[in-house]
């Protein structure tokens, strides 16, 4: 049979951008179907924009530290439609720039959503397309759960297109994005309450990276409400009653809620079942190679619900292309992969955290090593800020098996020291480096 194309791609984000590209440079006819901007969720509406936001509404704290420096004090004034429309601007940039890059690469854009008709047949409009193989790369969407007046809670969606700041806003949630956007809205002067249905915010990171996040952040002016769930909102004439268990008396006032509760894979309307696409858990089942349950189908990034992470999605594409077209067979590592939350301030982790090193090895068997400190940034500014940097040795072999820090430049420091934790780097090899100091990032290879 001749088809279309050798490579047909549902969705251009991170995953399907690099697949794409990547098949092509190998001589593939291939084809990607976007129905959005270009570039996915983390171009348009995750961590770039975000970042974006947290450089801007970091600025409140330099106009007040630069005081203790000699600068003379300021009152600066924030406009929230400058800082919106700038890192619209920014987004729609980078999208177009990744448009130049597919037809550089030689890869066709079909503009809208990609459904499938069968195991080699995609739909996009009114227009059908074959291909011998077929990769989906929809992404994740936020989830919001079933409550009264939850059409009135924003997602990370809609955030970036606010048309008027918050002054009172809480955040739902404790993960990565719910603990972002609270320090950018209290950064930027609103007053932020954060709600946790646990014990505290980033459940299964480190507890002392947990811990420390959140004191700082609460000492930034975050309030915290943990153990706490919302039955309820109501929309008023003066904003939003959120309905707290298990004070439901006392509802809390706001003029913006945020739910950052989850995300879950983007597969309505897909056509899987048409296809043949085997769904487990809400997630495309997918082998080590990303192949579904259908052999010429593939599926790669937030999707899947492997390892939802940009460079992750990114790397899957990849190594599909060279698997498919590049005749090299390889598949992914998840282990000692590094991430952050550009909190304020800034978290950077890889590899086990204290607990996961305790079940696997046992708590007898690893040594801790700890240092918190005062960063040399705030030795004249008076702020009660602290760094915390955190090293997870297993005895036996001197290995360091996790490395995690809370502070300023913390993702930075942590994207170094991965390669090391990658490369199974022991305790003693981190001692034998020598400091570059004054520096934060020397405390990882003084510690005693």
């Amino acid at each position: 049979m001749e088809f279309d194309y050798n490579l047909f791609v549902i969705g251009a984000g991170s995953g399907g951008l690099a697949a794409a590209k990547r098949a092509a440079s190998y001589g593939a006819r291939v084809a990607i179907a976007e129905s959005d901007l270009v570039g996915g969720t983390c171009v348009i509406r995750g961590c770039v924009p975000k970042k974006l936001m947290v450089y801007g509404s970091s600025f409140s704290h330099v106009y007040q530290d630069a005081t203790g420096y000699g600068w003379r004090k300021v009152k600066p004034k924030f406009d929230w439609g400058t800082l919106v429309t700038a890192v619209d601007t920014e987004v729609r940039r980078l999208s177009n720039l990744h448009i130049s890059f597919l037809e550089k690469a030689g890869v066709a854009l079909i503009s809208g959503p990609g459904t499938l008709v069968d195991a080699h047949t995609v739909q996009v409009a009114e227009e059908r397309f074959t291909a011998e193989k077929i990769l989906i790369a929809v992404g994740g969407e936020a989830t919001k759960p079933e409550i009264p007046g939850i059409e009135y809670a924003l997602t990370s969606r809609e955030m970036f297109h606010l048309p008027k700041q918050p002054r009172r806003f809480a955040v739902v949630g404790g993960g990565y994005i719910g603990v972002e956007f609270a320090g950018i809205l209290n950064g930027l002067g609103s007053e932020v309450t954060q709600i946790v249905r646990g014990d505290g915010i980033l459940r299964g990171f480190d507890p002392d990276i947990r811990k420390e996040l959140q004191t700082a952040m609460g000492n930034h002016g975050i309030q915290f409400l943990t153990h706490t769930t919302v039955e309820r909102i109501e929309k008023t004439s003066k904003g939003l009653k959120l309905f707290l268990c298990p004070d439901l008396e006392k509802p809390l006032k706001v003029d913006a809620v945020l739910y950052a509760t989850g995300r879950s894979p983007n597969l309505v309307g897909l056509g899987l079942d048409l296809a043949g696409v085997a769904v487990v858990n809400g997630a495309i089942a997918v082998n080590e190679y990303s192949q579904t349950s259908q052999p010429h189908i593939f599926a790669v990034g937030d999707c899947t619900d492997r390892k939802n992470l940009t460079p992750v999605a990114i790397a899957e594409g990849r190594a599909f292309a060279d698997t498919e077209f590049g005749n090299q067979r390889r598949a992914i590592n998840y282990d000692n992969i590094p991430t952050a939350v550009f909190g304020q301030p800034e978290v950077g982790t890889v590899g086990m955290t204290e607990t996961e090193a305790q079940d696997q090895f046992g708590a007898e068997n690893l040594t801790i090593y700890q240092a918190r400190f005062r960063p040399m940034f705030h030795s004249l500014t008076g702020a009660d800020e602290k760094t915390l940097m955190k090293l997870v040795v297993d005895k036996a072999s001197d290995r360091v098996v996790g490395a995690h820090m809370v502070g300023k430049d913390a993702a930075e420091i942590i994207q170094s020291l991965a390669i090391a934790v990658k490369m199974g780097a022991t305790k003693k090899d981190l001692d034998a480096t020598m400091a570059l100091h004054p520096t934060a990032a020397e405390e990882f290879v003084t510690m005693r």
